[in-house]
């Protein structure tokens, strides 16, 4: 590594090692959630696995990266990403997404539901009560469930990277199953028309008496870190309403998007914020 020695006995990185740290984080910052091996690391950023082992080994010691014990993957850690947050000054997804989510249910007199990712499920991170009694497959904050599972979740998955996307569909199929909701055709016919529409809604479904419908929030990139949902009887989201329905959701999360700060630690590990 280019280094000097101080007068202190402590070593000053050079322009060199600095310039392949900040590389070697860029590259961290795309690899996928559950890591990278170092040999793969090593190949993206250009060099020798050794010192690439090197850099890693400096940036777990500032706390910037940890490594999966039993992968022996490396990623960014909770702790890089809360400096950024702080640094961004911007707030955490629920703090930004709750304005929204009380004007909705004012508006609307519905349960509104704030989901967001978590690898191959969403999680419920938000909710906003509503005067009619309604259940939902997540349940409370803090709840769970396989993507593709509810409009929230479903509106997530449509709108994840295509390659996410399908590793997301191959994983979860057999789960949904235990719901007994989608073959893999219905699923991808599903998926399609979420696309196509911008919005997942069911008015009858696995929960008799229940109707739903999602939006996706997208990042910057165009992709959904999150979902905002709407949760009522069926008697409410009939045709004649749920135009304005679709309308009001749509407009809150295109507002929410290009204020979401990418460094917020809940975007990454959302179950996080219930000590999960």
């Amino acid at each position: 590594m280019d280094s000097t020695e101080r007068n202190d006995g402590s070593k000053e990185v050079g322009a060199g090692s600095v310039s392949r740290l900040f590389a070697l984080l860029r590259t961290l910052g795309e690899v996928p959630e559950g890591g990278e091996r170092v040999t793969q690391l090593a190949q993206q950023v250009g060099l020798s696995q050794p010192t690439t082992h090197r850099l890693l080994r400096s940036l777990m010691d500032e706390g910037m990266v940890e490594q999966d014990a039993r992968s022996k993957r490396y990623r960014l850690s909770l702790e890089f990403f809360a400096l950024a947050a702080n640094a961004g000054k911007t707030g955490n997804l629920r703090d930004l997404v709750r304005p929204s989510m009380l004007r909705l249910s004012a508006s609307l007199g519905d349960s509104l539901f704030l989901l967001a990712r978590s690898g191959f499920d969403a999680i419920c991170l938000d909710r906003s009560e509503g005067p009619y009694p309604i259940r939902t497959f997540t349940g409370d904050i803090g709840g769970r469930v396989a993507l593709g599972v509810g409009q929230g979740s479903l509106a997530i998955l449509a709108f994840l990277p295509e390659e996410e996307r399908e590793t997301v569909i191959r994983y979860n199929l057999p789960r949904l199953k235990d719901f007994h909701l989608y073959d893999e055709v219905l699923l991808r016919s599903e998926v399609e028309n979420v696309r196509r529409l911008g919005y997942a809604a069911r008015n009858t479904g696995v929960l008799e008496g229940m109707a739903g419908l999602a939006v996706p929030i997208l990042n910057r990139d165009g992709h959904a870190v999150a979902a905002l949902s709407v949760a009522t009887i069926s008697d409410r989201l009939g045709p004649s309403r749920l135009p304005m329905v679709v309308e009001l959701l749509k407009r809150e999360a295109a507002s929410i998007g290009p204020r979401i700060n990418p460094f917020d630690p809940t975007l990454r590990r959302p179950s996080q914020a219930f000590g999960g």
